[in-house]
């Protein structure tokens, strides 16, 4: 595939769900897709609870920084997958746009992102095998 699809990933912190999110994607799409997150207002850091919770799978996703959505990060997405960021998200025509209802992580144990971070897995995978 010459052109790959572009994934933006939104929610509200950028700190947790959109990050697994990104990095699911980031490992079971490789190549074949990019990868982008974003949040509506954004915290400072990622939530250490959702780095773990990925590393335990083998995905390390300490390294990434929330970022402030932005109207050209939509423009150049293929897809816009939302997680709770309500309204803040900008529609274009020709974009193909989801809402993923998942719990926030944020201010929660690992027992409880464990589940959060497994149902993200189940909708990349669905999300990777509409992209081919």
């Amino acid at each position: 595939m010459a052109d790959v699809p572009t994934v933006l990933f939104v929610c509200v912190h950028n700190a947790g769900r959109s990050q697994m999110a990104a990095g699911w994607l980031r490992h079971l799409g490789g190549d074949d897709v990019r990868v982008l997150s974003a949040g509506s207002a954004p915290a400072e850091t990622i939530n250490p609870v959702a780095v773990q919770a990925m590393a335990e799978v083998g995905i390390d996703i300490g390294e990434a920084v929330p970022q402030l959505l932005s109207t050209e990060a939509v423009q150049e997405s293929d897809v816009v997958v939302t997680m709770g960021c309500g309204d803040a998200c900008p529609v274009f025509p020709g974009t193909r746009y989801e809402d993923w209802a998942l719990e926030d992580p944020a201010g929660q144990g690992i027992d409880a992102v464990r589940p959060i971070r497994d149902e993200i897995r189940g909708r990349v995978e669905a999300l990777v095998a509409s992209l081919v």
